[in-house]
């Protein structure tokens, strides 16, 4: 549809309630949004003018089509519904790869254990949460673990009772020692209830249990007890300095903060249980195109969507034109009333307002490193006389050692960060020789071979490749390209006398000079050192293997599989060397044993290691070679 048609049909809607849904030309669904009054919502797109975002995605528009509602809060459902069954390009989508752990425990059993849990489950068991993070939960798990002296160890209870004498734990006072046959279960699961009752924050009421059980022990002399009655009553005073026990599981309120930048934005939620700050939660995503009211409303609506707990009252930063809808809509998921609003004055603006300084500090450096970044490339865009900023750059460097395990790496940087994944490292096969030249001609042509025979490991083409060395080195990569009919610019990484990069160095042999820029130095300074570093650590390991093979297979007898078993049983070289005759003889067969002596220990006589007279010759090692295999070569 042109835009004129669309305009048309938007003034054509009913002054109903309804979500509507705009497609591109492919039919694909990019935005998903709920209006009070559909005409006056959707017709907004196709007059006047907007930002730039806005008119981006309006560009895309080729069709819309809208559901109407019988009411606003049944197009709030709706739209939620639509998002996540389309994940439309422009919708706001938190990440959807942050989890919030639970604790779970199930009680029916007869020796209940505390775990970790990624979701709750309609299993039987309790769950406590949902947690900040799988540390928090861990840690919230080793408290009241600790505090009531619960097992750690691997035991299985009632299985392993009674069949070892209890372990260090107990010795060192932090178990009772369950696995104790005279410890009866009903101990076990009034210490578990004491700390599922810390876990739901009652420790007060706990508290006043322990000591009264605690004074009725000792009236009755019963000494022992009372003394754990004690000592669990101490554990809770500490447990309940520890507030990451309970946060979030627990939260009465939460205090939403919210930022919008030119570049991100950030959502930042705290989580407070009367009056005490328990944890902190944030959100980073680019900055949208809508109102920020209609951004808050539908980051809240997935924020506790995905968290699945929802607090007794939530704190905004402004108010909301779909605050009712939301409270309802939560109150529903919660099964009690949950209470929205945006405070004007006193102790909660003073805490929306800190809120808020927390997501503006985390989308601010967020931005800063971006527009670094960013200044950096397109510094590097105009310097190399690119159409566009570098945003992934491939970097190769040759490492050897004379003619031996010559090598290359291959490193990726995507938006001036290491892409790890897309490494690459190379053997050197054409050349025996130490010829930098011919050596980064092989690794580039093998590196173009590999991306046009389809091969997904190499699939994806960068922006601009930059190789280790001077104009030479470049114009061989360079003719690689072109032979190949692969356009992409390629500069050499030039370095000064201190082994640092000064320059770029185009293959006709142009110096584009970096070091009066700080952002970009540093940035290829990083590439050039990484592919260093990734091209010597793989040179050294063939090195490191090639000197045990080198080293015992010049030794008659050892073959590759008397090599294996050596370095299988001694560990390394140095413990071959140190060996004795007696115990290399305990792993290869005695006349493989005195030729390995004797290579390492030359000065020692043959003979006197010998079970034959002294003046008859020792057997040559070399006259029985291994065959491991009939008909088989021995190894050399």
């Amino acid at each position: 549809m042109t835009f004129e048609e669309l305009r048309e049909k938007a003034n054509d809607l009913p002054m109903l309630p309804g979500v509507y849904i705009m497609m591109d030309k492919t039919g694909k669904v990019i935005y998903v949004g709920k209006a009070k009054v559909l005409k006056n919502r959707v017709s907004s797109y196709f007059h006047g003018d907007h930002d730039p975002k806005t008119e981006t995605m309006v560009s895309k528009i080729d069709r819309f089509d809208v559901i109407i509602a019988n009411t606003e809060f049944e197009a709030l459902v709706l739209e939620s519904s639509l998002i996540k069954h389309h994940m439309p390009h422009y919708n706001i989508k938190l990440k959807d790869d942050k989890g919030y752990p639970f604790i779970r425990v199930d009680l029916k059993s007869e020796y209940p254990t505390f775990s970790v849990a990624a979701k709750t489950a309609q299993d039987g068991a309790r769950y406590f949460g949902p947690y900040g993070s799988r540390g928090i939960t861990h840690a919230a798990i080793e408290t009241v673990v600790k505090a009531m002296k619960l097992p750690t160890c691997g035991k299985k209870f009632p299985r392993d009772k009674g069949k070892e004498r209890p372990c260090l734990n107990h010795h060192m006072g932090a178990c009772l020692a369950w696995c104790r046959p005279d410890v009866p279960a009903s101990e076990y699961r009034e210490a578990v209830d004491a700390a599922v009752a810390a876990l739901e924050g009652k420790t007060a009421e706990l508290q006043k249990k322990l000591t009264e059980e605690m004074e009725q022990a000792a009236a009755n002399l019963q000494f022992e007890l009372a003394a754990e009655k004690r000592d669990r009553l101490r554990a809770l005073a500490v447990l309940e300095t520890k507030q990451f026990v309970v946060a979030g599981a627990l939260a009465d309120t939460d205090v939403v903060g919210y930022f919008r930048g030119p570049a991100k934005s950030c959502f930042a939620v705290l989580h407070y249980i009367s009056g005490n700050l328990l944890d902190k939660d944030t959100e980073l995503f680019d900055s949208p195109f809508e109102e920020d009211g209609e951004v808050l409303s539908e980051v809240l609506r997935q924020y506790y969507e995905r968290r699945g707990v929802y607090p007794k009252r939530i704190c905004l930063p402004f108010d909301l034109p779909d605050a009712e809808l939301l409270e309802k809509l939560f109150s529903e998921a919660a099964g009690r009333r949950v209470y929205i609003e945006a405070p004007q004055r006193g102790d909660k603006l003073r805490l929306v307002e800190t809120a808020n300084v927390n997501a503006r500090e985390i989308a601010e450096r967020a931005v800063t490193y971006e527009e670094k970044t960013s200044k950096t490339l397109e510094w590097l865009q105009r310097a190399l006389n690119m159409d566009k900023p570098p945003q992934r750059i491939e970097a190769y460097d040759i490492s050897n050692t004379g003619a031996s395990d010559i090598v290359a790496s291959m490193t990726v940087f995507e938006k001036g960060k290491p892409l790890k994944r897309d490494y690459r490292r190379f053997k050197i096969k054409t050349t025996d020789t130490p010829d930098d030249y011919h050596s980064m001609a092989e690794v580039i042509s093998r590196r173009i071979a590999r991306y046009l025979s389809a091969d997904g490991k190499f699939a994806t083409l960068s922006d601009l490749m930059l190789v280790d060395g001077g104009a030479n080195h470049a114009k061989a990569a360079e003719r690689v390209l072109r032979e190949a009919g692969v356009e992409m610019p390629v500069f050499g990484m030039v370095k000064d006398d201190r082994h640092r990069t000064r320059a770029l160095v185009s293959p006709d042999g142009e110096e584009i000079g970096i070091q009066s820029q700080p952002a970009v130095f540093a940035l290829i300074g990083a590439i050039q050192e990484e592919t260093h570093r990734f091209a010597v650590e793989y040179h050294r390991s063939l090195r490191s293997k090639s000197s045990y093979k080198s080293k015992l297979d010049d030794i008659p007898g050892v073959g590759e599989k008397r090599r294996a078993a050596l370095l299988k049983h001694f560990g390394s070289l140095k413990a071959i060397r140190d060996a004795t005759l007696d115990d290399l003889s305990a792993v290869v067969p005695k006349n493989t044993a005195l030729a390995v002596y004797t290579h390492f220990h030359p000065d020692q006589r043959q003979d006197q290691y010998s079970d034959q007279p002294a003046d008859e010759p020792a057997p040559n090692p070399a006259e029985e070679p291994e065959s491991a295999e009939p008909g088989r070569e021995p190894d050399r």
